[in-house]
């Protein structure tokens, strides 16, 4: 096959860099490329944002696949145009496209489809605009509606932050027609994490998760960028999260775009926010992220070629991802003054000295002069790592970041620290399930847990078919910084007794309701333990799994006074909840 890859960034040179391990294919372009992408490819002088210079390259070439990274093509209809010239390409038409070119078609498909985002609403009329500010108070956000290369979204913690980001869209036009259309919305509590899919417009099929760090300073100060470090993966969105977000935002997007005419095939990114166990999205993008594509890929270990061409042509309902269990985390180098000016020319020294087995630095701002690669943008470098934990990949990828320099280069020092803290905080409860199919019933037990924000462990055993996997779990829970074990199972529902053969901390059973006894099988099995050997027995099924969830935050509230002052609370919550509906009747 031949391949053209269409862009000159860092997402670029990884997806060039990718594709050319493919044994599929013979010959690679890039346009326009970098001084990266030209160790894989042949770099071709033609703009990404040129729709017919780009089809007549591919005509004249023979090219099989042409794969889209950045947006601007994809937003301006190239792949409508190269199918209208028997092409193939990679990536959404341009009707799709408007998922992510604007703002406003976005988050009236969210709205349309249930899928969870920030209350908000749009103007293209400052005054009104400005009333909708204060109508609402700070904090805030103000996004342009169309694109804006990553910087079109302003986060406001006073109204006066807010009308002045209006001002710089509607007034001073520093996004062009971008920011003639403005959203205004309310600004979400919670950690951000990107999710990116591979969809053939009926099946998606999810790529490793991943955080982007989008501040251009330390500590997230300072303006935002187009990313200035991405990790993979990332642990906010663990097992339950990652499940809800396919079931609540992914499949319900790629659906609700079919359903209004816009089959959308390539990359779905959705930029979510995750407060315990509240899912919304800040964003859809129709194409990978930038720096998020570069530790994504280098964890990918499939051929990309086959996923892409079923994206294309239908079929990826055949197809899986194998992913590396490693971790990887990548630090974008800078050039002095981004993301505002910048100088270009500076030659970059001691590329070839970082990269070794587990780095790869992947170009993204960077041109050849006379033999030396040059910073030519302000983005400059992704340095990329893979290692056995993040603090390993994060420890790589600055050792070999401290081996490259230009003049006025930077970088944040801080890529990956959320990730860490949040895996050094040991799990105070342990959650162990049959199989995979108990997790929505499970799922009960984890929200309330992250509701209390308590941390927890989940994983899955079976009594019966991996005992020994069961009986660990149980006997090392202790050691873990576990206090209590939920344990669910259905039809012989051995799980939980297996729990407490092996442990002497509380163990909280959960019948799970996967048989033609409706549960009453697992009931019996859990709740018939012999003396000495306790399960704290719940009942059949999620209301079971809802009060294993709050018995466990009972169980560690006795001796934690922050974890009692919110079951005070929850149970204050629940007797407004009671005492509403019964006002409800009397009305």
């Amino acid at each position: 096959m031949k391949i053209l890859v269409v862009g000159g960034g860092g997402r670029e040179h990884a997806l060039v860099w990718k594709i050319s391990q493919s044994p599929m294919v013979a010959k690679i372009y890039c346009a326009p490329g970098n001084a990266g992408t030209k160790q894989y490819s042949e770099n071709v002088s033609i703009q990404a944002d040129d729709i017919e210079g780009l089809a007549l390259f591919a005509e004249e070439r023979g090219i099989d696949l042409t794969v889209v990274g950045p947006e601007v093509p994809l937003s301006m209809g190239l792949v409508d145009h190269f199918e209208s010239r028997g092409l193939r390409a990679f990536g959404p038409n341009k009707k799709a496209a408007q998922l992510e070119a604007s703002k406003i078609f976005a988050k009236n498909l969210m709205n349309k489809y249930s899928i969870p985002t920030a209350q908000g609403r749009s103007f293209n009329d400052i005054d009104r605009a400005k009333n909708y500010v204060k109508m609402i108070g700070a904090p805030l956000v103000v996004k342009a509606d169309g694109l804006a290369a990553g910087k079109g979204v302003f986060v406001c913690t006073t109204e006066e932050e807010a009308n002045q980001a209006l001002d710089s869209l509607i007034k001073d036009n520093v996004f062009g027609d971008a920011g003639t259309l403005v959203v205004v919305e309310e600004c979400l509590e919670g950690e951000e994490a990107s999710f990116i899919a591979l969809t053939d417009g009926k099946t998606v099929l999810a790529l490793p998760t991943s955080q982007d760090h989008k501040r251009v300073f330390d500590n997230d100060e300072g303006p935002n960028t187009g990313g200035m470090g991405a990790y993979s993966p990332a642990p906010v969105l663990d097992f339950m999260l990652r499940r809800r977000v396919m079931d609540e935002v992914m499949i319900p997007a790629v659906r609700g775009m079919a359903a209004e005419g816009c089959l959308f095939k390539g990359v779905l990114y959705a930029g979510l926010m995750i407060h315990k166990d509240q899912i919304k999205v800040l964003e859809f993008n129709a194409r990978m992220g930038d720096p998020e594509t570069q530790p994504i890929l280098m964890r990918l270990k499939n051929d990309l070629v086959p996923l892409m061409e079923a994206c294309v042509d239908g079929g990826l309902d055949r197809c899986r991802v194998d992913i590396d269990s490693r971790s990887t985390l990548c630090v974008v180098m800078a050039a002095g003054g981004y993301p505002g000016s910048y100088e270009k020319g500076s030659v970059i020294t001691g590329i070839q000295e970082a990269e070794t087995a587990d780095t790869k630095v992947f170009h993204a701002g960077t041109a050849l002069n006379e033999g030396d690669v040059v910073a030519s943008g302000g983005r400059v470098l992704g340095v990329t790592s893979l290692g056995a934990t993040v603090d390993e990949a994060r420890d790589r990828a600055y050792a070999a970041c401290a081996k490259i320099g230009w003049d006025n280069s930077f970088y944040r020092k801080d890529i990956g620290a959320r990730a860490i803290a949040r895996l050094a905080v040991k799990p105070r409860v342990g959650v162990i399930m049959g199989s995979a199919s108990d997790l929505p019933v499970m799922e009960g037990a984890l929200k309330v847990l992250k509701d209390f924000e308590i941390p927890y462990e989940v994983t899955i055993a079976s009594a019966h078919r991996t005992p020994s996997r069961a009986e660990t779990f149980a006997a090392t829970a202790r050691e873990r910084g576990i206090s209590v074990i939920i344990a669910g199972a259905g039809h012989a529902a051995h799980l939980a007794g297996a729990m407490a053969a092996h442990t002497t901390l509380p163990v909280l059973g959960v019948p799970i309701d996967s048989s033609a006894l409706q549960g009453l099988d697992a009931l019996l099995s859990t709740v018939q333990m012999p003396p000495g050997v306790p399960v704290a027995t719940l009942a059949v099924g999620k209301p079971g799994a809802v009060n294993a969830g709050v018995l466990a935050a009972q169980i560690l509230g006795v001796s934690d006074p922050e974890i009692a002052l919110k079951l005070e609370e929850y149970k204050r919550k629940m007797a407004v909840k009671v005492d509403r509906s019964a006002d409800e009747l009397i009305l």
